[in-house]
C-alpha cells in the first residue's frame, strides 16, 4: 500500500507587521479581539504559518489566499480552516509557545498540541477517557503527560472529522500512551473508518497528536 506523506510544520509564536499583513478582514476584526498579546501571536503566527507553507505546495499567492471555516455538519462558520479549490488539507493548532501545522495531500487530517499543565486531571478524565484508559492513567507514574497524550490523539482525531469538541471524547479509545497511537474502538454518529493516529515531538512539557482519515501508512515528516 502506497505511503501518505505527511508535513508537520512547527513555530514560534511571534507578532511582526508582515504576519499580520496577510490577514484577511475577518481574520484581523478576530486578532484584535484577542485581548492577551499571546493569544495574538498564536493566532497570527499560525494563519502566516498556513498560508506560507500553502503558497509553497500550491504555487499560489500567500497574500491571495482565503480560506473557508464553514462547518460540514451543521453549517456554521466556526469550522476549521480549508483552502478552496486545492487537493491539500491541514489542520493548525497551538498552545504556549508552540505553534504546528499539519498537512497532507488527498486526505483529511487534524493536528493538536496541548501544554501539560497542572489541571484537574480527575475530573477532566471523566469528560475525555472511557473507563479502560482511566485504568491504565491511574497506574502510570507521570500521570500528567499520560493525561495530556490521550487528549492529544483524540482531540487531533475530532479536529479531522471537522467535530471538534461537539462529539464526545468519551466514544474513542485509543492505545496507551507509551504505545504507537492507534484507535482501538469509536461509537457513535462521529465515528470514521479508516483513520491513522501518529505522536508529534512538540519538545519536553507538551503532547501532540496528528490524525489522518486514511488507511494508508503514514510517512511523517517534522520541520521546525
Amino acid at each position: 500500500m502506497n505511503v501518505l506523506e505527511c508535513a508537520v510544520h512547527w513555530a514560534v509564536p511571534a507578532d511582526e507587521p508582515g504576519m499580520r499583513a496577510l490577514l484577511d478582514d475577518a481574520e484581523r476584526d478576530r486578532y484584535e479581539r484577542f485581548r492577551r498579546a499571546e493569544d495574538r501571536a498564536r493566532f497570527v503566527t499560525g494563519r502566516f504559518l498556513a498560508r506560507t507553507t500553502l503558497a509553497e505546495v500550491t504555487g499560489r499567492d500567500p497574500r491571495g489566499i482565503r480560506f473557508t471555516t464553514g462547518c460540514r455538519h451543521c453549517g456554521g462558520a466556526h469550522g476549521k480552516p480549508r483552502l478552496p479549490g486545492a487537493g491539500v488539507d491541514f489542520s493548525l493548532s497551538h498552545s504556549g509557545d508552540r505553534v504546528v501545522l499539519v498537512l497532507a495531500e488527498g486526505a483529511e487530517v487534524g493536528v493538536d498540541v496541548e501544554r501539560e499543565s497542572d489541571r484537574d486531571i480527575d475530573r477532566l478524565a471523566e469528560m475525555v477517557l472511557t473507563a479502560p484508559e482511566r485504568e491504565a492513567l491511574a497506574a502510570m507514574p507521570d500521570r500528567r503527560r499520560g493525561f495530556h497524550s490521550y487528549w492529544s490523539r483524540k482531540e487531533a482525531l475530532l479536529k479531522a472529522t471537522g467535530h471538534g469538541l461537539a462529539a464526545p471524547m468519551t466514544a474513542i479509545r485509543v492505545t496507551a500512551p507509551d504505545e504507537p497511537a492507534e484507535v482501538l474502538a469509536w461509537d457513535g454518529e462521529a465515528a470514521v473508518s479508516p483513520v491513522r493516529l501518529a505522536d508529534l515531538d512538540p519538545g519536553p512539557g507538551y503532547a501532540a497528536a496528528a490524525a489522518v482519515l486514511t488507511g494508508r501508512p503514514l510517512k511523517i515528516t517534522e520541520v521546525t
